[in-house]
């Protein structure tokens, strides 16, 4: 599956964003479609997944209760409304794919994820 991200951009700080990432085939029911970030300098970190029939979502602590993930199946495209976004939300956003769950203390495992899209940045003033 191919995946297509958007919606990045310069917002300050308390602002909302929109990020939309498109799949090239149905993945509605067969995928576990997630967002996972990485700042300047830093590892690649799980930011929220919402699981293949919509039904489970998970975030990372650090951003539970400003984020909120969603997929729409009719338009293959899973969405991350972020809001109240801080400096430290300033990173390239990815969006990916797994056919498999596998969620320990709920993280999953990164590794699962064997689709990726191109990155959308994100950049938040103080």
């Amino acid at each position: 599956v191919q995946l297509q991200a958007s919606g990045g951009g310069m917002v300050q700080s308390g602002g909302s964003l929109r990020l939309s990432c498109a799949a090239s085939i149905p993945t509605f029911g067969v995928y576990t479609l997630g967002w996972f970030r990485q700042a300047a300098g830093e590892e690649r970190e799980f930011v929220a997944i919402v699981t293949r029939r919509a039904d489970t979502t998970y975030y990372t602590d650090s951003v539970k209760g400003r984020f909120t993930i969603s997929r729409d199946a009719a338009k293959n495209t899973v969405y991350l409304q972020m809001n109240n976004l801080k400096p430290e939300d300033t990173a390239v956003y990815y969006c990916a794919a797994s056919s498999l769950l596998r969620v320990t203390k709920g993280v999953p495992v990164v590794d699962d994820f064997h689709s990726w899209g191109q990155g959308t940045l994100v950049t938040v003033s103080s």
